[in-house]
C-alpha cells in the first residue's frame, strides 16, 4: 500500500528559469539613442554638423553679427582688400563682403529649406502611393523616368524658362528636380515593407490603408528619408547658387552667394576676394551637409554596431 502511494506521488515541477536582466548590459536602449551613439563616434559627421551650426548661427544672428549694413555703399572704399576694417574686403560698390555673406546665408539656407520641404512632401507622398498601390506604380514611375532623363540643373533651367527668372521660381525649379530621387528611394522601401508578414496580417484584419501607411509604413521608412533630405539639402543650395550665377535665380543686389560669385567674376584680376569668399561659403555648406548625410547614413544603418 505504501509502495503504491509512493509511486503515485507526482514529481515536483522542474524549476522555472527566471531571467534577471543585467543592470549594465541588459538596459533597453531605444533605437534613436543607439543611432546617436553611433553618430557621435563618426568624426567626419560631427565636423559637418559643426560647420553647419556655424553657418546657421551666422545666418540667424546676421543683423547683430554683421559689422556693416549690406546695402551701405562707400565708393571711396570700393575693391578694398581683406583687412581688420573689412575682414573679407569690399566689392565694387564699397559694400562689406563679410556682412553680405552673413545675410546671404539666410537666403541660401531658406532656398534649401523650402526646396527640400516641397520635394519631401511631394516625393515621399508619390513614392508611398507608387510602392503601395501597384496599379498606380506604372504611371507615377513613367513620369519620374521622364523627369530623371534630364540632368537636375538642366531640368531646373527648363522650368525657370517656363515660369520666369526669380528666387521663388528658382526654389520651385530646384524642388521639382529633386522629387524623382525621393520617389525612387521611398518606393523601393515601401515595396519591401508591403510584403512583410505583419503588413499582410494588419491588412487581413480590415484596417484601412491610410492607417496602415501612417502607423506601420511611414515610421519604418524614416531612415532613408532623413538621409536623403540631408544630402539633397546641400544639392539644393548648390543648384540654387548655380541658377543665380546664370542669372536665373536671385538677382543683384540680393546678397545671394551664387549671385555674388557672378558679380565678382568681372573683377577677378582686381578683386579676387569678391568671388572667392562666397564660393568658399557655398563649398563649406555643401560639404557640411554631405558629411552630415554620410554620417547619418552610417548611424541609421542597422548593420552598424
Amino acid at each position: 500500500m505504501s509502495s503504491q502511494m509512493t509511486e503515485r506521488v507526482p514529481e515536483p515541477n522542474p524549476p522555472i528559469a527566471v531571467l534577471v536582466p543585467d543592470s549594465t548590459k541588459g538596459k533597453a536602449q531605444s533605437y534613436w539613442s543607439m543611432v546617436w551613439k553611433r553618430f557621435r563616434k563618426n568624426g567626419a559627421a560631427l565636423g559637418g554638423l559643426v560647420i553647419l551650426l556655424i553657418f546657421i548661427v551666422g545666418a540667424v544672428f546676421a543683423p547683430s553679427l554683421a559689422p556693416y549694413p549690406i546695402d551701405q555703399m562707400k565708393f571711396e572704399e570700393r575693391l578694398l582688400e581683406p583687412s581688420a576694417a573689412h575682414l573679407l574686403g569690399t566689392d565694387d560698390f564699397g559694400r562689406d563682403i563679410f556682412s553680405r555673406i552673413l545675410h546671404g546665408g539666410r537666403i541660401s539656407l531658406m532656398i534649401g529649406l523650402i526646396s527640400v520641404a516641397i520635394a519631401t512632401v511631394v516625393g515621399v507622398g508619390l513614392g508611398i502611393i507608387s510602392g503601395y498601390y501597384r496599379k498606380l506604380d506604372m504611371y507615377i514611375m513613367q513620369l519620374m523616368d521622364i523627369l530623371m532623363s534630364f540632368p537636375a540643373l538642366l531640368l531646373a533651367i527648363v522650368i525657370i524658362a517656363v515660369l520666369g527668372a526669380g528666387l521663388t521660381n528658382a526654389m520651385i525649379a530646384v524642388a521639382i528636380s529633386a522629387i524623382p530621387q525621393y520617389v525612387r528611394v521611398v518606393r523601393s522601401a515601401v515595396l519591401t515593407l508591403r510584403e512583410k508578414e505583419y503588413i499582410e496580417a494588419v491588412r487581413a484584419l480590415g484596417i484601412r490603408d491610410y492607417k496602415i501607411l501612417l502607423k506601420h509604413v511611414v515610421p519604418n521608412i524614416l531612415s532613408p528619408i532623413i538621409v536623403m533630405t540631408t544630402l539633397l539639402f546641400g544639392d539644393s543650395i548648390l543648384s540654387a547658387a548655380a541658377l543665380s550665377f546664370l542669372g536665373l535665380g536671385a538677382q543683384p543686389p540680393a546678397p545671394e552667394w551664387g549671385a555674388m560669385v557672378y558679380v565678382g567674376r568681372s573683377f577677378l584680376s582686381q578683386a579676387w576676394w569678391m568671388s572667392l569668399f562666397p564660393g568658399l561659403a557655398i563649398m563649406l555648406v555643401v560639404l557640411g551637409f554631405n558629411m552630415l548625410g554620410d554620417g547619418l547614413r552610417d548611424a541609421l544603418d542597422p548593420k552598424q554596431k
